[in-house]
């Protein structure tokens, strides 16, 4: 797979319009009945040829429907401007000792009638994810050349989610759109997708669904990596801009939120462009995080945690990092009595979900040239089947749970395999 890119440059629920109907036929387009071969035009002659058959500046039904959803619902959409200071450079690529103003755009989509505004958390957050976050946001609706100020009422780097709020925007102007349900998606469905391409204001593109589970890493771990999740991939055209607007369905109900691309071309050029495959988050995840970020109060918003510490710790140019069993020797893992793959537990934290469901750390300490492990606990190999070899594969089965909600963990002790039930209570999600 080539070089994925951010689509962007540097429960209360009020009253959200109805989706649109769209119009049904027997194979989706106008109910005219199929037209015959034109005849063909005598040699010479200047008469035009038939237009299929169709009235001239008649539209097919799929075409109506599209029109519909726009017309309905890109008022809903937000264009986004964001300011960051950033340290400043000389020509020569050394630190100046000042700062400069860094400028981003992207986009969002209003989700109920205070005024909140979904987006990617890398729009609001700078380049690449990083930084303390913008340090002026300004958001635009169409028809309006005036911008107003915004701000943060939650984030959310892990799931590449913001919510932010307009001030003293009209009332008259919040139109949010619907949330669909990103679950029920088939593939090869109608994908519409709005944004800002580029900077440019207010634009709409169309493809299809073209996977409904294509597990991409997504948003910003505290090692900078994305940790992998489902995500919607669309052949709909999604550019640098597009990012944190909405993809909708037929109906003008948001199906996922537009986050980035594959593009071959960007990796040359450094601009992300689209190579026809883009992806979005489904609006599932996003809907399940949203009380949590309309009561962050400008915070962060971080995944459940059960409560472990990781015990294979290799030392690094930046201290320690914690790491999966894959990248010690077969001998090392041999002479200690370790599994060839696996998250090892060095501490369990007292009364938090791993602590009631049983599991156990460490004992003891073993150092080696270049790290250390603690041996005597639990080895935690798969969560919910799948194979654990680092924390980000922990995250991934994680990230979309909710409180409640529970993970199989299969964990090794002593050489024995057993399962693990791990429930998430509230404090999970502190």
């Amino acid at each position: 797979m080539g070089p994925q890119q951010n689509a962007g440059t540097p429960p209360t629920s009020q009253t959200t319009p109805a989706p649109v109907t769209p119009t049904q036929t027997a194979t989706g387009q106008t109910a005219t009945s199929t037209p015959a071969a034109p005849a063909s035009t005598a040699e010479g002659s200047d008469a035009a040829p038939d237009a299929l058959g169709l009235e001239a500046g008649a539209r097919l039904a799929s075409e109506q429907n599209t029109i519909d959803v726009v017309q309905r619902f890109e008022p809903g959409l937000v264009y986004i401007s964001t300011e960051l200071q950033v340290a400043a450079q000389d020509p020569f690529g050394m630190m100046g000792g000042g700062t400069q103003v860094q400028r981003g755009v992207g986009s969002g989509f209003f989700v109920n009638d205070a005024g909140d505004i979904l987006t990617n958390f890398h729009v609001v957050a700078g380049e690449g994810g990083g930084g303390g976050g913008a340090s002026r946001i300004t958001i635009r609706v169409m028809n309006q050349d005036k911008a107003v100020e915004a701000r943060v009422i939650g984030y959310a780097p892990q799931y590449d989610l913001a919510l932010i709020r307009a001030e003293g925007l009209d009332p008259s102007l919040i139109r949010p759109i619907p949330l669909g349900d990103s679950d029920a998606l088939k593939v090869g469905q109608k994908a519409i997708a709005m944004g800002a391409p580029f900077g440019l204001d207010f634009s709409v593109s169309e493809g299809i669904i073209s996977s409904t589970a294509r597990q991409i890493p997504i948003g910003f771990s505290a090692g900078g990596e994305g940790i992998t999740q489902k995500a919607i991939q669309t052949d709909a055209a999604i550019n640098p801009g597009n990012s944190g607007g909405p993809l909708l369905n037929s109906a003008g109900e948001v199906i996922g939120i537009n986050t980035q691309i594959l593009s071959p071309a960007g990796q040359a050029s450094g601009v992300g462009q689209s190579a026809g495959v883009g992806f979005a988050i489904p609006i599932n995840a996003a809907r399940n995080l949203l009380p949590r970020l309309q009561a962050a109060k400008g915070g962060e918003v971080s995944l459940p945690k059960i409560g472990v510490t990781v015990g294979l710790v290799a030392q690094g140019p930046q201290g320690g990092v914690a790491v999966g069993l894959s990248l010690l020797t077969s001998q090392g893992k041999q002479q200690l009595g370790l599994p060839d793959t696996g998250l090892v537990v060095g501490q369990v934290q007292p009364g938090t979900p791993a602590a009631e469901a049983g599991l156990k750390g460490g004992t003891r300490v073993e150092r080696f040239r270049g790290g250390a492990v603690s041996l005597g606990g639990d080895v935690i190999v798969a969560a919910d089947g799948q194979p654990v070899d680092a924390l980000e594969d922990l995250q991934a089965a994680l990230i979309n749970k909710k409180e409640g909600d529970s993970v199989t963990l299969t964990v090794t002790r002593g050489g024995k395999e057993r399962e693990v039930k791990v429930t998430l209570d509230a404090a999970a999600f502190e």
